[in-house]
């Protein structure tokens, strides 16, 4: 079953006018990956020397960009992968190593 990987704009929250699709992938752990990398290049973008995690995470939530996943063209049934979940995760790995 092939999998849709689309991006909302944190910035424009609700506005799906700014919205767009990465891709279509074969497998649900290629979109996966593929969801994180667009997470991560933010954060990496993002990070300064001393932030706290809650600093990273603030301005991803402001400014990043939130890919959500779509099963076989649905929009009704989207993947149980949450981006917000996964930077909150990210920005405490990051942070607590004190580098990119």
């Amino acid at each position: 079953m092939p999998y849709r990987v689309l991006v909302d704009d944190n910035f424009h929250f609700m506005d799906e006018s700014e919205r767009y699709e990465l891709g279509q992938f074969p497998a649900l752990a290629e979109a996966l990956a593929a969801s994180c990398r667009i997470v991560d290049e933010y954060l990496l973008s993002a990070f300064k020397p001393g932030m706290t995690a809650q600093q990273l995470y603030a301005s991803y939530t402001a400014f990043g960009e939130d890919p959500f996943i779509i099963p076989d063209g649905s929009e009704e049934t989207a993947v149980q992968f949450s981006a917000w979940d996964y930077a909150k995760s990210r920005c405490q790995e990051m942070c607590s190593r004190g580098d990119r």
